[in-house]
């Protein structure tokens, strides 16, 4: 999955995005002006495959919301979560709610799906996920997870959980280094892999694991190591959905070495699909150098990500449903919120 440069196709990325190891594109705020815009890009990267690419982007709300000029503003999932033990119906209800609306908007625009929900726990530690984790109880997480999924799938949108096994314990922010944690995997388990345990087999579609080194487990990130996605997802939770690597060009993934070592090792470590994003020499160095063979089983879990019956934008926009989310939104959402710039 590559990234590109602006709001049109080049030649070069057209040719690029017809290589046959290139299956999806992941969208940024530089590849948005306005809405029609938006939908012809969608309907050319379309159009130069059958089946067609798969196109993706991280529009979770809050401070990660790649389109914000003529979509709803989504205020941060923790929003959601603030409530749960108060009023924990109208909690489920307003997640669901805001998976649809989310949902529903970028398909109206062709868009397959976005990388969410965000599974994470909010210890209080991490910058980066803080208020993009729904709660610090796992339950509750799992809780509102499962119901914003659900309002996803009323949208025909499959739900890509992140980041495995759990980010939200540590204060390095993988974009920037590589995050260590310490903790022992028991521990974990009835905590940060509790909701990627109760959700992997119905509601998830893909999962993106973390650029993190758990050393009580593994001396590899999550996203190369065997035992995090072989032995634990793949095989102790029955997971068998896509793994969608996280971007192979952040710091969090140096550890591999160069983008072509980085790519065969999430490959070997069980990876179905890499990103790689922000630096198009890397894509060259991967899809000129990796050797991989077709695996219809890889495949098959890629298609589950296409997006499906997408309705009209005008007719949604006009929509009873539409604008019932649009004001359960206006109602819980906080006053102010911070950007974060991960692009």
């Amino acid at each position: 999955m590559v990234d590109l440069l602006g709001t049109e196709l080049s030649a070069e990325e057209k040719e690029i995005l017809q290589h046959p190891l290139v299956g999806g594109v992941i969208l940024f705020s530089r590849n948005y002006d306005n809405v029609r815009q938006l939908q012809a890009l969608c309907e050319q990267i379309h159009s130069l495959r059958e089946p067609h690419l798969l196109i993706a982007v991280d529009h979770e709300g809050g401070r990660v919301q790649r389109f914000r000029h003529d979509f709803t503003r989504l205020p941060p999932v923790a929003a959601i979560g603030k409530t749960y033990h108060q009023h924990p119906a109208l909690t489920l209800q307003r997640a669901e709610q805001t998976g649809w609306l989310m949902a529903a908007e970028l398909r109206a625009v062709g868009v397959d799906f976005s990388f969410a929900p965000v599974l994470d726990l909010d210890y209080g530690v991490s910058e980066v996920i803080g208020d993009r984790a729904f709660h610090r109880d796992p339950q509750a997480v799992t809780d509102i997870a499962r119901a914003y999924i659900q309002g996803m799938k009323k949208a025909r949108m499959s739900a890509v959980g992140k980041h495995f096994p759990g980010h939200g314990a540590v204060e390095v922010d993988s974009h920037q280094g590589l995050p260590v944690d310490k903790r022992f995997f028991e521990d974990m388990l009835q905590a940060d892999m509790l909701p990627f345990a109760r959700l992997c087999q119905k509601e998830l579609a893909g999962i993106m694991p973390a650029h993190i080194v758990y050393e009580q487990s593994d001396e590899m990130p999550a996203g190369f190591s065997r035992f995090w996605l072989q032995e634990v997802l793949r095989e102790r939770f029955g997971f068998q959905g896509a793994i969608l690597s996280d971007d192979l060009s952040m710091e969090g993934a140096a550890f591999a070495g160069g983008p072509l070592e980085r790519a065969e090792a999430a490959l070997e470590a069980g990876c179905d699909m890499l990103l790689v994003c922000n630096n198009p020499g890397s894509v060259e160095t991967v899809i000129d150098g990796l050797k991989i063979q077709p695996d219809p089983l890889r495949h098959a879990r890629l298609v589950r990500l296409h997006g499906r019956h997408a309705v009209d934008r005008d007719e949604l926009l006009a929509s009873e449903q539409w604008k019932q989310a649009v004001a359960m939104i206006d109602d819980y959402a906080p006053n102010s919120e911070m950007e974060l710039n991960l692009a």
